[in-house]
């Protein structure tokens, strides 16, 4: 009975790690935009292994949509933000040119809510992260935000800070593609590296 028992708990186990230790995967190679598509007339380039986004004369939205698309994952990404860097990471997401359906996790300058969820073309603020937390946000240097999507919830951190987390069914419907944004209005610039994903299976 004992050994059944422990074979028991060992399969047990097996299947914990199976169901939520996946591979991570690089999203961004560091060399070009293989697996990325452009959507807009704003300046997406690589530049000394970052990935750089930048307004261009138009001064409209754009978005860097993966090509592959996503349902239940951890994202992790380094930004640092130039001037304006007002932007964002979409996740279940799907593009009509710049039209954008989708959640994103904001990446804005200090006081406009980084870390707070959004859904675009939809319900708007879902969930803005506390006043007190906007600390966590180092302007112009590098940032680390982690965005865990399980089901219906979403997590967001900001440098090893849990900014927000969220409980949505129509989150949990969906899956769809990850992107990165540039706000309309232009002098934005944002660097990007460090681009990793690992879906969570089971």
């Amino acid at each position: 009975m004992k050994k059944r028992w422990l074979t028991l708990a060992v399969f047990g186990m097996l299947s914990v790690s199976t169901a939520f230790a996946q591979k991570q995967q690089k999203l961004f190679n560091g060399k070009n935009l293989d697996g990325w598509k452009i959507h807009g007339t704003e300046k997406w380039y690589v530049d000394n292994g970052e990935l750089v986004c930048e307004s261009g004369p138009d001064k409209e939205y754009g978005y860097l949509a993966t090509d592959k698309t996503f349902k239940d994952f951890e994202l992790t990404v380094d930004f640092k933000q130039e001037a304006n860097g007002n932007s964002g990471v979409f996740f279940h997401s799907s593009l009509d040119g710049t039209k954008i359906a989708g959640w994103q996790a904001e990446v804005a300058p200090p006081g406009s809510n980084t870390g707070g969820i959004y859904e675009s073309y939809g319900r708007g603020w879902l969930i803005k992260p506390a006043p007190e937390k906007d600390k966590n946000l180092k302007m112009g240097e590098w940032n680390t935000m982690k965005v865990v999507v399980k089901g219906n919830n979403v997590t967001t951190y900001l440098n090893g800070v849990e900014m927000i987390t969220l409980d949505d069914e129509k989150i949990g419907a969906k899956g769809g593609q990850i992107a990165l944004q540039i706000h309309s209005g232009g002098g934005i610039k944002v660097h990007w590296k460090n681009i990793k994903i690992k879906e969570i299976k089971g």
